[in-house]
């Protein structure tokens, strides 16, 4: 992260045509660790960088990738303040989290999935496709407003599954929720839908979740759904199912609003006071996908005691109380002084 800043902040002023390439690539770099970093990870140092990094670029009148990391920047410190508040006011057994222990398994899991499915096509449908296009322009939710509703609800949903698992006292009933949402993710890919199941798949693959002890059985075949998103590659393996897929279909938008910022910031409009067509193409190819399968309905029931059960995912703790569940269940030492009792005997 520093040696990323700093290479920007040495390169962008530099007249040298591939020194300022170099700078403008680690920057989208620097922009997607900013957009990942956990709330625990943003030290006042780090920030202190950043938001220097913003200054320079202004300075040197980048404007629009000073107004997109500065974005990322002021989000992050919003949720921060946030969630120190909200943890101030209230202990942890009293911020507003139901827990159900057991009642997902009273549904079965093709049911489930079901609903999800039709819940995600309901906001995924009232999206429009000038919204996500201005989205990797501006940022702007006001501008944008089924987007960022359809995005608010993928991330409630990823918390609300890691909420439901962590808070099980019992070891043998994680491994059960874990397993009946790898389920649920297995129908979730018949019907299509990305989008739920990456924010199951991103819940399940979360440090306070994966850190725990799982049985090896279930750890290996977590992994091999985790292949989906390798993000190694540039999501390959994600593109490559994707591009196989027949409608109905739900994709996963933050890739799409991922490769549009990128293709917006790495092109200009203009090239020699004409239209750059090229960038124009390469935004038209990530929407067509987009809009192809907005013309293809599922066609689901509704079952309103489900979708009661959801409670539109709003029962969900923070990452902040996550991480204290998970090291209440397994302290950060514990591996070591197993390795150490191991060795004595």
């Amino acid at each position: 992260m520093r040696f990323g800043i700093s290479l920007v902040i040495r390169f962008c002023h530099s007249p040298d045509t591939f020194k300022k390439r170099v700078s403008k690539n680690t920057f989208f770099v620097l922009v997607r660790v900013v957009d990942e970093l956990c709330l625990v990870e943003l030290t006042e140092d780090i920030l202190k960088q950043l938001m220097e990094l913003v200054f320079r670029l202004v300075c040197n009148g980048e404007l629009s990738l000073a107004r997109v990391l500065r974005k990322n920047i002021l989000d992050k410190v919003e949720q921060k303040k946030q969630l120190r508040y909200t943890n101030s006011l209230k202990p942890l057994a009293a911020r507003g989290v139901s827990a159900r222990p057991g009642t997902l398994h009273d549904f079965r899991s093709h049911e489930i999935a079901d609903q999800l499915t039709l819940l995600d096509a309901e906001l995924f449908y009232k999206i429009e496709i000038p919204e996500v296009l201005l989205w990797a322009k501006e940022q702007n939710e006001e501008k944008s407003p089924n987007l960022t509703q359809f995005t608010e609800h993928f991330n409630n949903m990823s918390y609300w599954v890691r909420s439901l698992i962590i808070q099980q006292e019992k070891a043998q009933d994680r491994e059960k929720l874990l397993l009946k949402f790898i389920k649920i993710m297995k129908h979730l890919r018949k019907l299509n839908n990305f989008n739920s199941y990456l924010a199951i798949l991103s819940a399940l693959d979360s440090a306070p979740i994966r850190r725990l002890e799982w049985q090896k059985q279930t750890s290996e075949g977590l992994e091999e759904y985790c292949t989906l998103i390798d993000s190694s590659s540039s999501f390959r393996a994600y593109r490559a199912a994707l591009a196989e897929v027949e409608p109905p279909c739900i994709p996963y938008l933050g890739l799409i609003l991922q490769d549009l910022t990128f293709v917006h910031l790495g092109n200009p409009d203009l090239i020699d006071g004409k239209v750059n067509f090229s960038k124009r193409w390469q935004q038209f190819n990530i929407l067509d996908s987009m809009r192809r399968f907005q013309q293809v309905h599922y066609e689901l029931k509704r079952n309103d005691d489900i979708v009661c059960f959801f409670n539109d995912f709003s029962d969900h703790l923070a990452e902040e109380a996550l991480w204290e569940l998970s090291l209440k269940i397994k302290p950060r030492n514990i591996t070591r002084r197993r390795t150490e009792r191991e060795e004595k005997t």
